[in-house]
């Protein structure tokens, strides 16, 4: 083979790569899957951090929900 063809085919190969990697980001920013939203506990995503009531140091609420599941 000489370089033309190894060339045409690097070329078609990264098009194709590329095509399909935008393809899927498209794909999963339109009809993104539920555990994008929250997590198996239930708790959205970026949720912030609450307040301890004794100590008053920032817990995650996913803690909490593991702490009340007795997880």
């Amino acid at each position: 083979m000489n370089n033309k063809v190894i060339t045409y085919l690097t070329k078609g190969y990264m098009l194709i790569v590329a095509t399909i990697s935008v393809v899927a980001l498209v794909y999963v920013y339109a009809f993104p899957p539920s555990s994008m939203f929250a997590t198996r506990y239930g708790v959205p995503h970026f949720t912030p951090k609450v307040m301890h009531p004794e100590t008053g140091k920032p817990v995650s609420v996913n803690d909490l929900v593991r702490h009340y599941r007795g997880d």
